[in-house]
């Protein structure tokens, strides 16, 4: 029988190694030592009282953005995020519908010239630890599946004229 912890994890502590209790919130160091744990570096920054997370992956940078706060420093949700910046022209419609129309995990959106890879992690009635180390590496796996996707997009004949161009990390 899964156990539900009721216990602030200030209290108890962190411990992604744990099988039977459920995280009922998200914490800036239950999402760090599940960052660390998938093999990424991960640099807490606090600003406004807030501890951000940000880390890397395949070379390029992302973020912990948090979602709906239960408490000071939980969370019910979050998003990674990974904002790459177009440069050299614009991103063809299809190279979006074509990561859309395959892959279920992690979308795509357009927020002026930057490309924004997401995926959203809901802690939300409970979730096993096990589940939230899952959860990192199956992000860390859809960056690199997004990076191959952009190398490899070949342009429709409607985008020919449209060139795809190289994403940078954003600064």
């Amino acid at each position: 029988m899964t156990e539900v912890s009721d216990k602030p994890q200030a209290e108890t502590g962190p411990d992604l190694r744990k099988t039977g209790e459920l995280l009922l919130a998200l914490t800036a160091d239950d999402m760090a030592e599940a960052i660390k744990a998938a093999g990424c570096a991960v640099t807490p920054i606090e600003q406004d009282g807030v501890v951000r997370l940000h880390s890397a992956s395949h070379g390029v940078g992302f973020q912990v953005l948090w979602g709906n706060q239960l408490a000071p420093g939980r969370y019910a949700d979050l998003t990674f995020s990974c904002p790459l910046r177009v440069q050299g022209g614009v991103l063809p419609e299809s190279v979006l519908a074509d990561w859309h129309r395959s892959k279920r995990f992690a979308r795509v959106a357009l927020h002026g010239d930057f490309v924004v890879l997401e995926m959203d992690v809901v802690a939300a009635g409970g979730i096993a630890a096990t589940h939230l180390a899952v959860m990192v590496q199956l992000w860390t796996q859809m960056m690199g599946q997004f990076f191959v996707h952009l190398r490899n997009f070949k342009p429709e004949a409607g985008d020919a004229a449209q060139a795809l161009p190289e994403a940078a990390a954003a600064a």
